[in-house]
């Protein structure tokens, strides 16, 4: 009988995007699309009647949306502004105005009328080359299933109905689902679909409970009242546990909170060498609504705040005062610590249908962050002023994207003079040493980092867009994401590179992406001579306390040697050898699953 059991269990592998570890019962919620199966022709004489029935589904969408978040817990009221964003989608020209146009033009039903405008919107999303802003094409499809589903006259279960403690398992969840989930009967989420920068995501972190996402399959193998553990820190779930594997994971978890709970009072102590060499630790953020959480975790400053949201939310460019007045918060409540401002890091093909500019067969080579903000010089100077306007009210410093070399910069630089200029004449208060920066992401930067290092304060090394140019891979493609390599020769010698020549110069280093939130790159970094380390808030403690073990001089004395290695394996494998009992350590309490889960892919790879 125990060996039929053992049979029926279950391990499936997704995407870890909430920590913590559930045992609970499965609750299925059917989430399954509205199908359109035909597209047929209106009578002339019913033409406008088709179109004021989308016009009242539109009208239904609004107010259900509305009314979502006017339930919404008081934990996730600090996104709500992502239901704004459903709302403004309904009021889009090429989401609403386009429907209604080929209902009156082709005479159609206005379901198929609806299914062509999201195939239009989807034809220009595809073109997006990162990952984050390609994945808002979600919103619009929920918004279009909501619509559709006032169309067909069919209600949808709400999560706040959920009376009994239950696990979530659905192919997917929208951000009104999540918004309105009972936070006292629902334990956890799992579902078929999803990534890192979901909202789905994003909400089961800020409501503390357990997800895993992409499961791809998880919907077919779970049935109603199936025992479940999730283990939202190895993205793992398993199917009809035994007793063994129950108890098990019930420990597991019990060593996970001491042990986070140890690191996290230790958060904000200096990130110093046993030397007493410190090294600056900040975090990345997106949203002013991150700023508490990167405080509470130990940041000592925003070293990158991504300032694209106020840009993509809506169909207009962000007026000057809504920048000032986001910036001013964040400058505000991270004081007396840094906060890096970093300009707009998109292209025209993202951004409002105000600025009309042909597509590009491939955008990030094309006219994108600093490219794009030279061209649109008004826009440009738009979110200067407010990021100087807010340096009167903390210490804010400003960062260039994406400088490919010296000319570049100084017609940046020349422009934030303008804007200067302007400011005085009018009166306006701020930093007039207000500190600037570039990021250096592109090969061709590394090689000029010496002539750069005259012009500006500080550098910060974007790793993500480094090693994706300089190993031409497209990390997001799966035929090639494991040659994304961190690791290899190519990329420390330019980071060594970038180093020497910011220190020749006497300014500061600092870096930021996914190498700065990797335990096992921190030995190399701290070795390189990296000043600051710039990553998710999350991860603050664990490099911390990471940092708080090692030497100074022996990360430098290793250097040299590991430099001269010709492999990214060899790399990898000589610093695992030197740090085996920290991240034997932390491997145990599950707290580096994002770096096994890499070796294993590049392993698999040769």
């Amino acid at each position: 009988m125990k060996e039929t059991h053992k049979e029926t269990v279950k391990r499936l592998k997704g995407i870890a995007v909430s920590p913590g570890v559930v045992i609970g019962k499965a609750r299925l919620v059917d989430r399954s699309r509205v199908k359109i199966l035909y597209q047929y022709l209106v009578d002339e004489r019913q033409v406008s009647r088709e179109a004021d029935r989308f016009k009242e589904a539109i009208s239904a969408a609004r107010e259900q949306i509305i009314a979502v978040k006017n339930k919404m817990p008081e934990q996730l009221r600090k996104h709500s502004f992502i239901l704004d964003t459903h709302t403004m989608i309904l009021d889009d020209s090429m989401f609403c105005n386009a429907t209604i146009q080929t209902i009156l033009s082709e005479k159609i039903n206005a379901e198929w009328a609806l299914k062509k405008s999201v195939q239009n919107i989807e034809k220009l999303f595809a073109q997006i080359d990162d990952r984050y802003i390609k994945e808002r094409i979600v919103d619009v499809e929920y918004v279009a299933e909501r619509v559709l589903r006032n169309l067909a006259g069919k209600e949808q279960e709400s999560l706040s109905e959920i009376n009994e403690r239950v696990i979530i398992v659905a192919h997917e969840l929208s951000p009104a689902d999540t918004s309105s989930i009972n936070i006292g009967k629902v334990m956890g989420f799992i579902t078929d679909v999803g990534g890192r920068t979901s909202h789905a995501a994003i909400m089961a972190q800020s409501l503390k409970i357990p997800a895993v996402v992409g499961l791809e399959t998880v919907t077919h193998h779970v049935q109603e009242g199936t025992l479940l553990i999730v283990d939202g820190y190895a993205g793992e779930v398993i199917i009809a546990p035994d007793d063994e594997q129950i108890i098990l994971f019930q420990e597991k978890q019990l060593q996970r909170e001491r042990y986070e709970s140890s690191i996290i009072r230790l958060s904000h102590l200096p990130a110093e060498t046993v030397e007493g060499h410190r090294v600056a630790v900040r975090a990345n953020i997106e949203l002013l609504e991150e700023v508490v959480a990167a405080k509470d975790h130990g940041a000592e400053g925003i070293g990158l705040y991504r300032t694209e949201y106020h840009y993509l939310r809506s169909a207009n460019l962000p007026a000057e005062e809504e920048l000032f007045e986001d910036y001013k918060q964040v400058a505000e409540i991270i004081s007396p610590s840094p906060v890096t401002i970093r300009t707009l890091d998109l292209g025209g093909d993202r951004i409002s249908s105000e600025i009309a500019l042909t597509k590009e067969a491939n955008p990030a080579l094309g006219l994108r962050a600093i490219r794009f903000c030279l061209k649109e010089v008004g826009l440009f100077k738009s979110q200067l002023r407010a990021i100087l306007r807010a340096s009167a009210f903390g210490r804010v410093q400003l960062m260039f994207p994406m400088i490919s070399g010296v000319q570049e910069l100084l017609d940046s630089k020349a422009i934030l003079e303008e804007v200067m200029n302007d400011l005085d004449r009018e009166g306006h208060e701020y930093d007039r040493h207000i500190r600037v920066g570039v990021m250096v992401e592109v090969p061709s930067a590394v090689a000029v980092a010496d002539l750069l290092a005259r012009h500006v304060d500080f550098f910060s090394i974007g790793t993500n867009d480094l090693v994706q140019y300089a190993l031409a891979i497209d990390r997001v493609n799966e035929h090639v994401a494991y040659m994304y390599q961190p690791f290899h020769p190519a990329i420390l010698r330019m980071i060594r590179q970038v180093v020497e020549a910011g220190n020749k110069a006497g300014i500061d280093v600092a870096l930021c992406g996914e190498m700065a939130g990797d335990p096992l790159c921190t030995f190399i970094l701290v070795g390189l001579g990296i000043e600051e380390l710039s990553l998710n808030p999350l991860g603050i403690p664990i490099i911390k306390k990471i940092i708080r073990t090692l030497s100074l001089e022996e990360s430098r004395k290793d250097l040299e040697e590991i430099l001269d290695l010709d492999t990214a394996t060899k790399v990898r494998d000589m610093i695992k050898a030197k740090m085996r009992p920290l991240l034997k350590d932390l491997d145990q309490q599950g707290l580096i699953t994002s770096y096994n889960n890499q070796e294993k892919r590049a392993l698999r790879h040769g």
